[in-house]
């Protein structure tokens, strides 16, 4: 709920990761007298690493970005034009970010909402340009007694007036799979199968996916073999612990090592942002999930 009040504002088998080194081994060989905030993680580089701003609402923004920025973090997403100056002046990007649209709930499969999305996403492509940036975040909307086939064909419809302007600006439009069960009830784009339907019939490489692995664990489970099968339409990544949507950690039944390693086979070249609600010392546990997903 608190994602879907922040969007709307701006317009299975357990498997115990205890071989994973700790935190603090992992960081053994850095000097224990610096502060925590100023010690690089040392990343491969094998994955583009971002982090969702609302699950860190509550640390200032340049508190973030320095943050961010000491960890190896690239980007952060889900940030709006008011917000860009600053990620800027840090250096970092917002891989997916957010601006235009109704929100989560009112999508581009209710045909009355195709008129103000498009002039909505139409509005933001040159900002998103004029920035540096390549992407944009949209939903599929509800669905409220739509069959999903429907839902698909008028997705499809609305989404195909934006592509020559997404193409124009070199703007990627990438919908977000959520799960349905737990937290976004009656969301019409939860299976990886319609989104990779809708794709298709888009016809666009400005059009891709976010998989949220943990959304998709909820619904499909499988999640490295549809990785592997879908990866051509998936545009970016998102995490979460599951269940509980909180740390990436052995609390919970994904293992995120073995995911990341199926991203990185695929040749993806895009980025993997963290977006789990920390329970414990947020900075901490950002940059173990980092660490633990630079494979």
């Amino acid at each position: 709920m608190q994602r879907r009040r922040a969007l709307r504002n701006l317009t299975g088998t357990a498997l115990s990761m205890s071989a994973i080194p700790s935190f603090a081994q992992l960081m053994k060989d850095s000097d224990p007298t610096a502060p925590k905030a100023a010690v690089a993680a040392p990343l491969k580089g094998n994955i583009n690493h971002s982090v969702c701003r609302w699950c860190y609402s509550k640390i200032p923004l340049e508190e973030l970005c320095q943050a961010a920025k000491s960890m190896g973090i690239k980007s952060i997403d889900l940030t709006g034009p008011e917000e860009w100056p600053v990620l800027k002046k840090y250096g970092l990007t917002s891989a997916l970010p957010q601006g235009a649209g109704k929100g989560i709930n009112d999508g581009f499969n209710d045909p009355k909402f195709h008129d103000e999305l498009v002039a909505s996403y139409e509005a933001i492509f040159p900002k998103l340009k004029a920035a540096g940036m390549t992407t944009v975040i949209c939903f599929s909307g509800n669905r409220r007694g739509m069959s999903d086939a429907v839902g698909l064909e008028n997705c499809a419809v609305g989404l195909k007036r934006l592509m020559p302007s997404a193409e124009k600006h070199g703007i990627t439009m990438i919908m977000e799979l959520l799960n349905s069960k737990v937290n976004h009830k009656d969301y019409m784009c939860d299976h990886t199968a319609w989104g990779v339907e809708l794709c298709k019939k888009v016809g666009s490489d400005k059009f891709k996916l976010l998989y949220d692995i943990y959304h998709m664990q909820i619904m499909e489970g499988d999640i490295i073999r549809t990785i592997q099968e879908s990866h051509q339409y998936i545009g970016h990544y998102h995490t979460g612990g599951n269940p509980g949507r909180n740390e990436i950690d052995e609390t919970q039944e994904i293992y995120y090592p073995a995911v990341m390693k199926a991203i990185v086979a695929t040749g993806f070249k895009g980025y993997v942002a963290q977006e789990f609600i920390p329970k414990r010392d947020p900075l901490t546990s950002l940059r173990e999930a980092v660490l633990l997903c630079d494979v």
